[in-house]
């Protein structure tokens, strides 16, 4: 947007005619770029200014689909002589569900669902809530359970949580650094789901496909079909999951959701299917990709990473609607996005910004001829 804004305010940038394209909604379902009518836009090339690696000229990426799963949940009282005990893990990586999903970084949700099973299955143990992640497209850090089970298996519980947690620190001892678990008495609520739903609820998390599904064989290291489970929530007599699926093979990510409904299904769920949005097939011969490719590689004196991403671009939705449009992403150095670690990187901004205004020139030139 900054850039944008500075090239109108501008009366001394060399370019040609332009169009500013501005959408809302981009980070939480892109209803901006849907809602965009075809022949709104008349310009014949999109400079999409929106990828994180200012080395890279993205021309592709995955489309995704919304998948959330829900049910009311029986309730009863939850019984005497049982010990609360609250699991919170925290201090993961997170990052982007798309960009950053080949890192195997540890999902929070997972892991909580992990320690949970385990003291279900070994000591018949009851859960009273689950609150974990946040948006669909961040990689989830923190996850925090209720469970509650006989006083006399207290001490078996814990060797086990501290044996569980030394196996997940382990696991992702490279990938998850500060990843920390604390296991704590706490208070019990006065009502929790009854045993059977319980299990059937865990059994179908623990299932859920998370991470990469499928890589692409057309593409050396492009993830193809992912799924993030973003979001779990028990709590007040009700369960939700929200994941978001990625993949830029559209009957590919229908089946992988439709996979996750059935998952969801055996734990008497209902999950409904929103915000899907196109991927965006590559067009490496394109004119705009073969100007800016010769442009960085004068400029800058190095080969441009020509690249498709796993991440979700407008770019998928506007070719719907203008299929005959030439379109690239590019942009500065952005990293941990989609966390509380998200930077840009200063220096890189002037790159890309120098770069931005020589394609314009260029295009300009071309196009006066």
């Amino acid at each position: 947007v900054a850039a944008i804004m500075a090239l109108l305010g501008s009366d001394d940038i060399p370019h040609p005619p332009l169009e500013a394209l501005f959408t809302i909604d981009e980070e939480t379902g892109m209803t901006g770029a849907l809602s965009l009518e075809p022949g709104f836009l008349q310009g014949k090339i999109l400079l999409n200014l929106d990828t994180e690696d200012d080395r890279e000229l993205t021309i592709g990426c995955a489309g995704g689909i919304d998948v959330t799963a829900s049910c009311p949940v029986l309730l009863e009282a939850t019984p005497n002589n049982l010990q609360g005990y609250r699991i919170h893990v925290s201090g993961l990586k997170g990052g982007h569900s798309g960009m950053e999903i080949h890192l195997g970084r540890g999902n929070a949700n997972k892991w909580l669902v992990r320690l949970l099973w385990a003291a279900v299955r070994d000591f018949d143990a009851r859960m009273a809530n689950i609150d974990g992640g946040g948006l669909r497209n961040a990689i989830p850090r923190e996850a925090v359970g209720i469970i509650a089970l006989p006083i006399e298996h207290i001490a078996a519980f814990e060797l086990l949580m501290k044996q569980q947690s030394g196996n997940l620190k382990a696991e992702h001892r490279t990938t998850d650094p500060e990843a920390n678990i604390v296991v704590e008495p706490a208070t019990l609520p006065e009502e929790m789901p009854v045993a059977e739903v319980q299990r059937k609820i865990l059994q179908a998390l623990y299932t859920c496909p998370n991470g990469i599904w499928r890589m692409s064989p057309d593409i050396a290291g492009l993830v193809q079909t992912s799924n993030n489970v973003a979001r779990v929530l028990l709590e007040h007599g009700r369960f939700t999951v929200q994941c978001l699926t990625r993949s830029s093979v559209d009957t590919e990510k229908m089946d992988l959701a439709e996979a996750i409904r059935c998952c969801f299904a055996l734990a008497g769920a209902e999950t409904e299917f929103a915000g899907d949005y196109p991927g965006w097939t590559p067009a490496p011969k394109s004119a705009i990709v073969a100007l800016m490719a010769d442009l960085y590689r004068k400029k800058f004196k190095e080969e441009p990473m020509v690249n498709a991403c796993h991440a979700g671009l407008e770019c998928g939705i506007i070719g719907a609607h203008y299929p005959d449009m030439e379109m690239i992403s590019f942009g500065p150095n952005i990293r941990g996005a989609h966390s509380p670690d998200e930077t840009v990187q200063i220096s890189s901004v002037q790159k890309f910004w120098d770069y931005l205004l020589e394609t314009l020139k260029r295009i300009a030139k071309v196009s006066s001829k």
